[in-house]
């Protein structure tokens, strides 16, 4: 059954009214591909709209915390805690931006960690697109969920 749909087809919010109140995590990545360029004017901290990773994890801590004025029946939730992190390699000339989200709440918190993933990642691009637009943004995935009624999840168990 589609939860997001009523008994005619239409689009519906899901009533979580009756669900148990549980802490609920979630934590999702990206991938961002640059050019050596930009790995150097990052790495020597010269981009001129600022610090990029200051920059990005506030933009990312933000876009979770308006997922739900972004994503059409999403519910506008409590977040506890919100965190990003960033990882350069070099060799591939590739950033990972982490995402972990958490509440204790009535539904799960797996789309403000995608969101904030996204938010990351295109303000890197923003803050480095003076340098060469020739990035591509990747790999977003949700990597891991814990509580609520469908219980834990874990995408390296896959």
């Amino acid at each position: 059954m589609l939860t997001h749909l009523d008994t005619n087809g239409n689009a519906t919010m899901v009533d979580i009214s009756n669900k148990k109140t549980t802490t609920r995590t979630a934590l999702a990545s990206g991938v961002i591909h640059i050019t050596p360029e930009i790995l150097e004017a990052i790495k020597k901290d010269s981009i001129q709209k600022g610090n990029v990773f200051t920059v990005a994890k506030i933009a990312g801590i933000n876009s979770a915390k308006m997922t739900e004025a972004i994503i059409p029946l999403c519910h506008q939730i409590p977040l506890d805690f919100i965190d990003i992190h960033f990882q350069i390699d070099e060799k591939s000339l590739t950033i990972t931006a982490s995402a972990s989200v958490k509440t204790s709440h009535k539904t799960g918190v797996e789309m403000e960690a995608l969101v904030a993933v996204n938010g990351s990642l295109i303000t890197i691009y923003d803050m480095c697109k003076g340098i060469s637009k020739d990035m591509q943004i990747t790999d977003i995935k949700l990597l891991k969920k814990t509580g609520g009624k469908s219980g834990d999840w874990d995408s390296s168990s896959k």
